[in-house]
């Protein structure tokens, strides 16, 4: 066996026993077995924010693989003044909003369509997770998923992000101002107006 062989079947055991801070490090000085592993530690949580925040396995998977080029190439810039993971979600998030606000611009596709058999409800053709339901429920289920739709439509990418984070991720108010660089308060704010507004568009089903 060469030596540089050798040097590469012992790389991979000594990069898994690296701690996080060590590992940062060693990317910052162009290790990419050290940013690989960097990856596998926080892909999972990364792309299920992005689901969590565009609905859309298509754009959670551009946005995820987005967010860790992005991280690639601006790791020099961490300096350690917060958590690799708030600093990661800080761009995973800008991303999926830079994602929402261009779906605002192209406008979303509407949940009727027409067809030469009349209008159909396209949330009525998603496949049943239990086809032997009660057929009630499963209406009145159909109904709730296209009233949330409708209401985080009617929320702007910053409140849908908010929401999303506070309700889907449950994070703190104050650990979400510190991922999107704004404070606590803000957060707050903004979380109680996307609030106001779902409850608007939902009416008697909160």
């Amino acid at each position: 066996m060469t030596p540089n062989a050798a040097a590469l079947e012992t790389a991979g055991p000594v990069v898994e026993r690296m701690e996080e801070t060590d590992l940062i490090r060693a990317v910052q000085h162009g290790d990419r077995d050290a940013f690989e592993l960097l990856v596998r530690k926080h892909d999972q949580s990364v792309l299920r924010l992005a689901m969590n925040l565009l609905r859309s396995p298509e754009d959670a998977r551009d946005a995820y693989q987005e967010a860790f080029l992005r991280v690639y190439k601006n790791i020099h810039l961490f300096r350690f003044d917060c958590s690799f993971h708030t600093w990661l979600y800080r761009i995973a998030t800008n991303i999926c909003l830079d994602h929402l606000r261009k779906r605002k611009i192209r406008r979303e596709e509407p949940a009727v369509v027409d067809t030469l058999d009349g209008q159909i409800n396209r949330l009525d053709l998603a496949e049943e997770e239990r086809p032997s339901a009660d057929p009630e429920r499963s209406f009145r289920n159909r109904q709730l998923k296209a009233k949330i739709a409708e209401a985080l439509r009617q929320l702007t990418p910053r409140e849908r992000v908010v929401f999303e984070l506070r309700h889907n991720r449950g994070m703190r108010l104050r650990a979400i101002g510190a991922t999107l660089g704004t404070s606590e308060e803000a957060a707050k704010n903004c979380l109680f107006r996307a609030t106001q507004k779902m409850r608007g568009v939902l009416g008697d089903y909160v």
